[in-house]
């Protein structure tokens, strides 16, 4: 049906995007080293992420944990605990998900109860999206300001990483898939049963309509003696 291809669907996406999301928030792809000095040294490439830095030299990488998270400025700080709840929101949602999907027997025939899971599920994602999008956009502005400011020494200037282009798509995942396991779980044909349970409601209705019929039938066949009896008088 439908209804249960647009929440497998919706599931498909929003685990995707809980897993890339995962890979962006650990990866050290979010700033890279700009090339924009004389001074700099083009075999050399530096790649900052949130929880530790690389440095690619002649094909060679070599990366290095942050030291104390607490170094750290206020603006990585707060990235970093943006990316963990949106990925602990994502695990919450996963199990609510799979639970209140129409095709699983977790909850048996509760239909209302599966669907109230799964829109909670639902609206998780979307927050883990936004949640996600903010540390994401920060960041960009950050580095696009710090390009184009010139008190900012040029080895200190850093361009947009790919991680940051991979952490949008890993908004759009969450977000679409969210969307559709909610417009899954709302879907006209969930409340079938109560239809077929007015059923037999409806039956004293249809045999009181036909004993008019009856009765015209009837008061016709009685009709037609009297009249062959006056044409016989007659």
């Amino acid at each position: 049906m439908a209804n249960t291809g647009l929440q497998v669907m919706g599931l498909i996406l929003g685990v995707a995007g809980w897993a890339f999301g995962i890979l962006v928030c650990a990866g050290p792809w979010w700033r890279v080293s700009a090339f924009v000095g004389d001074e700099l040294v083009v075999s050399q490439v530096l790649w900052e992420g949130l929880w530790m830095t690389c440095l690619s030299q002649w094909g060679r990488l070599q990366c290095k944990v942050y030291d104390s998270g607490l170094a750290l400025s206020g603006s990585a700080q707060m990235c970093r605990g943006l990316c963990v709840l949106s990925l602990l929101l994502c695990l919450l949602a996963l199990p609510l998900s799979v639970t209140g999907l129409k095709c699983t027997r977790c909850l048996g025939d509760a239909h209302e109860t599966k669907a109230r899971l799964v829109q909670v599920g639902a609206a998780l994602f979307v927050l883990a999206a936004f949640f996600f999008f903010l540390p994401v956009c920060w960041t960009a502005y950050v580095v696009i300001r710090d390009f184009y400011d010139p008190n900012v020494a040029a080895p200190l200037k850093r361009e947009l990483g790919p991680a940051l282009y991979l952490g949008w798509g890993v908004t759009i995942l969450m977000l679409v898939g969210g969307a559709l396991l909610y417009l899954g779980s709302a879907s006209p044909g969930v409340p079938a049963l109560p239809v077929f349970g007015r059923g037999p409601k409806g039956n004293p209705p249809s045999t009181a309509e036909s004993k008019p019929e009856k009765e015209v039938d009837l008061s016709h066949r009685e009709a037609v003696p009297d009249s062959a009896r006056a044409i016989g008088c007659s």
